[in-house]
Parts: structure tokens; sequence; C-alpha cells
């Protein structure tokens, strides 16, 4: 007997910025090939060498605003000044085809996918840096923001925090890779979700057949 592939997964990783959830979605995308990336709209520039349609789908302010009155984003918000937003249809594809798909988002996103028609298949799961000095290291060295920003980013930071209790799971991001070996646990276990085995139901019809089968 066969049971049907499952649902695919909405994973969330959230944090403030610097405590590693960019990595750790990058990280978690090489380790499955069933596992892809959340790819988002944003107004934002690109940033060194990113592409078009790889990093993000890059648009001016009007095209978003466009998109969102015609309802294609799952989710979207206003982040550092700049509007991000996750086209649906990419999304739906996914979780029907049994493919994962991985969210680098904050905390607003989050809380739109968890209260759309796609929650069932959402694992939400938060990261916090080991301590607020190490967090702003780590935004400092990744070089990339004006001192200037760096500073509203640890100012955001205390407020995002404030959001754990909306996760399904919290984790202390001390080491990239200890942490990473705890996503892959999460994910391997959510994925054998009684609930998300579509066609379990049917397989125990059949071996239900088989008992009265054997009484004949």
């Amino acid at each position: 007997m066969f049971v049907d592939p499952r649902r695919g997964l909405l994973i969330i990783l959230s944090s403030p910025s610097g405590a590693g959830k960019t990595t750790l979605t990058n990280k978690l995308v090489e380790w499955d090939s069933r596992i892809t990336i959340s790819v988002s709209m944003t107004t934002r520039p690109a940033r060194g060498n990113e592409q078009d349609g790889k990093e993000y789908f890059f648009v001016d302010d009007d095209t978003f605003l466009r998109k969102v009155g015609d309802n294609v984003f799952l989710e979207h918000a206003e982040v550092f000044g700049y509007r991000y937003g996750t086209p649906a249809r990419l999304v739906e594809n996914a979780i029907e085809d049994g493919r994962d798909v991985v969210f680098d988002i904050d905390w607003k996103g989050a809380n739109q996918i968890r209260n759309s028609r796609y929650a069932s298949s959402v694992v939400s799961i938060f990261v916090l840096p080991p301590s607020i000095a190490e967090l702003n290291r780590r935004l400092r060295e990744r070089a990339f923001d004006s001192p200037s920003m760096v500073g509203h980013r640890m100012e955001k930071s205390k407020g995002e925090i404030s959001h754990w209790l909306d996760y399904d799971y919290v984790l202390i991001n001390h080491e990239v890779e200890q942490v990473l070996d705890k996503v892959k646990l999460i994910v391997q276990a959510e994925r054998m979700k009684r609930t998300r085995q579509r066609g379990l139901r049917r397989f125990i019809g059949g071996l239900n057949s088989e008992f009265e089968a054997r009484r004949q």
C-alpha cells in the first residue's frame, strides 16, 4: 500500500537583524533539496551581487502597491523604509507538490502567514542572539550597513524579540552549526506529523480491509 506524499511545510525563520536567520535559511536549503527559499518582492535596491529573481524580485513602489491591490501577496510588510512581500502563487504550488518553503521574514510577515489559509502548514522558529552585545558585534561586522543603520536595527531589536511567544520554537544562536542541527530536527519531526500525511487515512482503511479479509 502507498501513502500519498505529504503536504509541504511553510518554515518561518524570524529573528532580530544580525541574529542569524538569513544564514540559517541558506544553510537549510543547502542541506535538503526539497526545501526552497521563498523569493520575496521588495522595493529596496539590490546589494552587491544580488540578482533579480534570485535573492529578490526588485520592483518600484508603485508596482508593489499595485500588486498589493491585486492580492498577489501571501504576506507583505514595510521594514526599515522598504516594502517586502511574498508572492502567493509560488508558495501554493510548492505546498501541493510536497515541497517545503523557508521564509526569512519578520514577525509581522509571520503573523500574516499564520493567519492565512495555509496556517496548518506553518512551522515557526524564532532565533535569539546569545547576548545584545554579541548582536551588536555581528551587525557591525556585516559591513553593509552604515553606523546609523546599525543603531536603528539595534533599537528595533527589543521590539522584535518581544514577539518570541508567538512562535512554535525558540532557539538561541550561540553557534550557527549547532542551531542549524536543531532546525533540521524540527523540520524532520514536523514532516512526520500525522496531520501532514495526506493518504494516511486511506492507508489505515487498507489495513483494516486486510483484517476483514483474514476473517473470511
